[in-house]
């Protein structure tokens, strides 16, 4: 299993460090099934979190066709308001300081990641998944129309207002979109995931050695509806 972690200006950096911490891990507990790498949409560069100006290399543009996983993070900024908008004028590596979280959201639109990421989504070997706000992401790029999904607790409204079947989980399960809550819930995410793709005996191991335990139900579109309670 490959897994690419998608950098993009103004990204939350727990959110891409918990799952690739993770699923390196998982890679050397199962002697290499595991492989994991930072990607972006214009390709090898320095991308600048939206978190005091830490930086992480992106090695490589994102592949769309290759098997495995995508998973796109959020990002990290003020909390600002739906109505402010991105400037357009902004290119890859350049962004103003303290903007805000939907700001830097709304400009990967301005990217080729939408088209990178519909043509994963596109591809049944291509699992994605998202951290946080990385789920906006998605949705504003039309991607998660009618799916489960979940993000950080203050976006879950706005998620809903994408068509999105918005739920109040840690991490939710649609098969062959995985989405995670807030930041710290990349640790949950990954370890479902190597749970899921390559076994309960290597994601226990992992979760010992981070001395981290999963949070919560993995909430999946199954058996019957809960009763009020």
């Amino acid at each position: 299993m490959h897994a690419q972690i998608v950098l993009f200006d103004g990204f939350d950096p727990l959110d891409v460090i918990a799952p690739y911490e993770v699923l390196h891990a998982g890679g050397t507990a199962s002697g290499g099934l595991v492989s994991v790498e930072l990607v972006s949409a214009e390709g090898p560069r320095e991308v600048v979190s939206g978190t005091g100006g830490l930086a992480l290399r992106a090695t490589a543009g994102l592949a769309p066709a290759r098997a495995g996983l995508v998973l796109v993070p959020g990002a990290s900024g003020r909390v600002g308001g739906p109505g402010e908008i991105p400037d357009h004028d902004f290119g890859a590596g350049q962004r103003r300081q303290d903007e805000s979280i939907p700001v830097l959201l709304g400009r990967t639109l301005t990217t080729e990641l939408p088209a990178l990421l519909k043509a994963a989504m596109d591809d049944p070997d291509v699992t994605v998944c998202s951290v946080c706000g990385g789920s906006l992401v998605l949705a504003m790029a039309g991607l998660l129309e009618g799916r489960h999904a979940t993000t950080h607790h203050m976006g879950l409204d706005m998620l809903d207002a994408t068509g999105v079947h918005a739920v109040r989980a840690r991490v939710v399960d649609d098969g062959d979109v995985v989405t995670g809550a807030g930041v710290t819930s990349g640790l949950d995410l990954a370890l479902h995931l190597l749970e899921r793709e390559v076994g309960p005996r290597v994601a226990h191991a992992v979760e010992e050695l981070f001395a981290h335990e999963r949070r919560g139900i993995v909430w999946r579109d199954r058996g019957p509806a809960a009763a009020a309670l």
